[in-house]
């Protein structure tokens, strides 16, 4: 299994909109850059894979709005993947997420926090 140059993990949503503007941010500039990107959504951060619920932040100038990003990252290729335990926590199901989300468990975020190249946790 291949792991990402850039793992950025996060643990915030709309409780810490700066967090999760500098998460859409850095994964963009380091895709722009040529680098691989995975971003982990764990705990209360999973509802960023919910459909829609990116569209609730937006930390006004001089940062687009967080959907906007969200969009651009998918585009250029960088993988969001979520964790199955703070989504069962959460009360978030498979259905919820947009088709992009990966579901990863616990053993999936420890082997991606040890092999990956470089991370940037924003908790």
């Amino acid at each position: 299994m291949s792991y990402a140059d850039l793992l950025i993990t996060l643990t915030a949503h709309e409780s810490d909109e700066s967090n999760v503007t500098i998460t859409f941010l850095m994964g963009n500039k380091a895709l722009d850059k040529g680098h691989t990107v995975e971003i982990l959504l764990l705990a209360d951060g999973i509802h960023l894979a919910e459909k829609g619920y990116a569209s609730k932040i937006n930390v006004g100038e001089p940062f687009e709005p967080t959907d906007k990003m969200l969009a651009s990252y998918l585009e250029k290729g960088g993988k969001i993947k979520v964790c199955s335990s703070c989504m069962e926590h959460n009360g978030v199901t498979e259905a919820d997420l947009f088709d992009e989300a990966e579901v990863i468990n616990a053993d999936y975020v420890i082997d991606a926090l040890m092999n990956s190249k470089k991370s940037l946790q924003l908790n």
